[in-house]
């Protein structure tokens, strides 16, 4: 059973950035790849960023592909989601997520394990 605790979240000026953490326990941290998502009032969740197990493979979402980088560390067992140039239409709850497969998944249905979210919100 992994356990993810997210932090990092606020508010923020359109244009500024926040930096996301997510620190995971229980659970052998290299085994799992990992997913940002978001959830905005109303909508459905959606797929923001994954990185594979070794970090050898990232991939995001076209809506924040160049503003978005996100990174693990084995050594802390913490993923991050570097955020930059930020806008109000990225204002929502931010979740990170574990699964265990091989290749990217932006479905959150295909993923096991999640944090309880952290929220962002980005003013104009």
């Amino acid at each position: 059973q992994v356990q993810l605790v997210e932090s990092g979240g606020g508010l923020v000026q359109a244009g500024g950035s926040l930096r996301l953490s997510c620190a995971a326990s229980g659970g052998a941290f290299t085994m799992y790849a990992l997913g940002w998502f978001r959830q905005a009032p109303g909508k459905e969740r959606e797929f923001v960023a994954h990185i594979s197990r070794n970090s050898d493979n990232t991939y995001y979402a076209d809506s924040v592909k160049g503003r978005f980088t996100i990174s693990r560390d084995s050594a802390k067992n913490t993923v991050y989601l570097q955020m930059n140039s930020l806008k109000p239409e990225d204002t929502a709850v931010y979740y990170c997520a574990a699964e265990r497969t091989t290749t990217v998944r932006i479905d959150p249905r295909e993923y096991d394990y999640w944090g309880q979210g952290t929220q962002v919100t980005v003013s104009s």
